[in-house]
C-alpha cells in the first residue's frame, strides 16, 4: 500500500506522492458495477443484524485529507460509500491529531461502521508532535529521504507517546475499531537497496541489554560478526526484530492505559505483510521485516487479523495482476491457521496508488469474491478515490429522495460537477402534459448529490429526464488534464409522489 523506500509510496494531500439512500428505485436500472442502489440498502440493513465493528465482505479504506473529499459535505461522503455498496469504512489517519470528528459521526449516523487506521512505524506529518520526535527515529543502512518519518519501536518515548495517542482517539471519536497497519521493520529487499533497519543506536542498546552482544555487522563481509557468517548472532538478531515489533503492538493496544485499557468494547486489528515471492516467502518477510503474523497475534490477541498485500506485488498492472493472486498468499494463512485456527482473517489490496496500477471496479469485485471462495471473513482495499473507475466511469444516478414537497435528492455514485449541473436544459421535469426545465438557481451539487428545491415541484410522481452532467477531473489524483465523463444520453429517474399535505 505504502512502500517506502526507493519506490511509490503514499502522503496524505500535503505531501501527495513524492515518488515513482434512497427513496424511490430508479425507473432505469442503472448499475455501478454489480451494485445496485438496493444492493446498497440491503448491505445497509444487514449492519443491523451484525454487530458493526465485526465486518463480513468489503470495506473500503479512505483518507479524507485527499483533495476528493474536500468541499463537500460529510453527508455527502457517507452518502456515496453507501450507494457504492459499502457498510464498512476504514478511515486512514495520517496524523492522530487531525482526526475528523465529525465527520466519523456523521458516517455513523448513517449506519456506517467507522474503523480508524493508523500506521505503526511512522507518521507522513509530524505536525503538533512532541518536540523530541527526532530522537524516535530508526536509522537505516542507507539514509532515504522520501517524506517519512520512520519511528522505532524500541524508542520507549515513542510507544508511550502512540499509546496515548490512540488511547485519545478511541476515547474522543466513537470509532468501532482501530487498527494500526505497517507495524514493521523496513525493508523488502533491504540489504541491496540499503532501506533496512532499525540498526541505530535504539536497536543496538536493546539488543545489547537482551543478549550482552553488539548487533549483526551489515556491510563488512570479513567481520566476524558480518550476518551472513555469524549465524547464531543473526538468528538472535532476527527473532529480537519479531519480539520488538510484536512487544510494541501489545503496549499499544493492551498496555495500561492503552486501547483496550481506555475502550474496552472496541474492535481491534492487527496487520502484516504479505507478499509472492516463492515458498519460503513467510520466512523471508519475518527475516527482513520482522513480521511474524502467527506470534502477532498471540501477542495482541485482536478480533480479526489482515494481510496487506507488499508492495512489489500491489505495483504490478491489472493485466499483470489479476485478482486471483491472493491464492499465492495461501502460505501465509496456512501459517496462521497452524497456530490460531479460528482468527477471522481479512485481507487488503491496492487500487490506485500509482497511475500505472490501476483497478477496475470488476477487478476489486472479483478480488472480494476470491478472497471469501478462501476464508477471508472480510477485505479491502487502499484507496475509494484511487481506484480506475474514478477515471472512467461516466456519472449515474442509483438513488431519489424526496425528503419534503419541495426537495428532490438525486445520489451519484460519485462526485459530480455544479456547474454541469446548472446548465440550461440539464435537469427537465417530464409529466403527462408537460415538460418543465429546473431552473439553475433551483439546483446545488453537494459532492455526489444533486438537490432541487422549488415550490413549483409536482406534488404527484414524475419523471426527471438528466443530461449534460460530468464528473470532477479536478478532484482526481491523477490524470487531471483528461476530459470528464459524462451521464448517458436518455438518463431518466422516477420521482415519487410528496407525501407531504398540498399547501
Amino acid at each position: 500500500m505504502y512502500e517506502k523506500g526507493g519506490l511509490p509510496v503514499y502522503h496524505s494531500r500535503k505531501h501527495r506522492f513524492t515518488r515513482d439512500l434512497g427513496v424511490c428505485l430508479l425507473t432505469m436500472c442503472f448499475f455501478l458495477g454489480s451494485v445496485s442502489a438496493a444492493a446498497a440498502h440491503a448491505e445497509k440493513s444487514m449492519l443491523d443484524e451484525h454487530h458493526a465493528a465485526q465486518p463480513d465482505g468489503p470495506t473500503i479504506q479512505f483518507d479524507p485529507s485527499f483533495r476528493y473529499y474536500q468541499d463537500r459535505s460529510a453527508e455527502s461522503i457517507a452518502d456515496e460509500f453507501l450507494q457504492n455498496g459499502y457498510t464498512t469504512v476504514r478511515y486512514f489517519v495520517v496524523n492522530e491529531n487531525n482526526v475528523d470528528r465529525e465527520l466519523v459521526e456523521t458516517l455513523k449516523n448513517r449506519g456506517l461502521s467507522v474503523w480508524a487506521l493508523v500506521l505503526g512505524n511512522g507518521s507522513y506529518s509530524v505536525e503538533g508532535f512532541p518536540s523530541d520526535w527526532p530522537t524516535w527515529q530508526m536509522k537505516l543502512l542507507t539514509p532515504v529521504k522520501d517524506g517519512y518519518y520512520r519511528f522505532s519501536p524500541h524508542s520507549k518515548g515513542y510507544t508511550e507517546w502512540k499509546k496515548r495517542k490512540l488511547a485519545d482517539l478511541v476515547k474522543h471519536i466513537p470509532f468501532d475499531g482501530i487498527e494500526i497497519a505497517e507495524p514493521y521493520f523496513p525493508e523488502w529487499d533491504g540489504f541491496k537497496r540499503g532501506a533496512y533497519g532499525d540498526v541505530g543506536p535504539l536497536a543496538k542498546a536493546d539488543f545489547y541489554q537482551k543478549h550482552g552482544l553488539s548487533i549483526p555487522n551489515f556491510k563488512d563481509r570479513s567481520h566476524p560478526d558480518y550476518y551472513l557468517a555469524n549465524r547464531e548472532l543473526y538468528k538472535k538478531w532476527v527473532q529480537f526484530r519479531v519480539d520488538a515489533v510484536n512487544r510494541f503492538l501489545n503496549e499499544l493496544i493492551n498496555g495500561q492505559g492503552g486501547v483496550r485499557d481506555t475502550r474496552k468494547d472496541i474492535q481491534v486489528a492487527t496487520w502484516s505483510l504479505a507478499i509472492d515471492a516463492g515458498a519460503d516467502s513467510v520466512d523471508k518477510l519475518r527475516e527482513m521485516q520482522g513480521l511474524d503474523a502467527a506470534e502477532m497475534i498471540s501477542a495482541v490477541r485482536p478480533d480479526v487479523h489482515f494481510l496487506q498485500t507488499h508492495w512489489p506485488d500491489w505495483l504490478k498492472s491489472q493485466k499483470e495482476l489479476p485478482p486471483t493472486y491472493i491464492h499465492r498468499y495461501q502460505n501465509f494463512v496456512d501459517q496462521i491457521r497452524a497456530v490460531h485456527p479460528d482468527i477471522p482473517l481479512g485481507v487488503q489490496a491496492d487500487i490506485g496508488s500509482n497511475p500505472r496500477m490501476v483497478k477496475d471496479r470488476h477487478w476489486y469485485h472479483s478480488f472480494g469474491r476470491v478472497a471469501g471462495n478462501m476464508g477471508f471473513k472480510t477485505w479491502t482495499a487502499y484507496e475509494y478515490h484511487l481506484g480506475k473507475y474514478m477515471y472512467e466511469e461516466a456519472p449515474k444516478p442509483v438513488a431519489v429522495a424526496r425528503p419534503d414537497r419541495d426537495q428532490i435528492i438525486i445520489s451519484f455514485q460519485k462526485r459530480i460537477d455544479e456547474a454541469s449541473a446548472k446548465t440550461p436544459g440539464s435537469l427537465l421535469i417530464l409529466t403527462e402534459d408537460r415538460k418543465v426545465p429546473v431552473e439553475p438557481e433551483q439546483i446545488t451539487v453537494d459532492g455526489n448529490l444533486l438537490k432541487i428545491r422549488s415550490a413549483e415541484l409536482p406534488r404527484q410522481g414524475f419523471r426527471l429526464r438528466i443530461q449534460h452532467v460530468k464528473d470532477t477531473p479536478i478532484y482526481r489524483l491523477y490524470h487531471k488534464d483528461r476530459p470528464a465523463n459524462v451521464i448517458a444520453d436518455g438518463t431518466v429517474v422516477q420521482v415519487s409522489p410528496s407525501e407531504s399535505k398540498e399547501r
